[in-house]
């Protein structure tokens, strides 16, 4: 098993979660965090940090799309292991639902 960010983060981005991970497995696109499936112990430490409740495990992933999409922006996206604020929109979009379609940006973050 292993945990996956999902559609709550897009536009979000908090980074609690990036903060407590032992492994520094976080990868920062501009308005999302990835997770490395091969870099992620499954300690869940992540998970209960996460305001908007965006860190699932695996398993809650049936058709694997989030765990697909996970890994391959992880690699493509610099590494994160500090905490930042998140996006100035965050507080709005925390609601917003479907957020893949229509606010996703495959462009990477600063990373550390």
């Amino acid at each position: 098993m292993t945990y996956v960010v999902t559609d709550a983060c897009i536009a979000c981005k908090y980074t609690d979660c990036v903060e407590v991970c032992p492994v520094d497995c976080f990868y920062e696109g501009e308005n999302f965090l990835a997770i490395k499936p091969e870099e992620c112990i499954d300690c869940g430490v992540c998970e209960p940090e996460c305001p908007v409740e965006a860190i699932k495990p695996d398993t809650e992933d049936p058709d694997g799309k989030w765990t697909e999409l996970n890994a391959k922006y992880a690699e493509a996206w610099p590494n994160i292991t500090r905490a930042k604020p998140a996006l100035p929109e965050a507080d709005a979009m925390a609601e917003v639902e479907n957020k893949l379609e229509t606010h996703f940006s495959e462009k990477p973050g600063e990373g550390d």
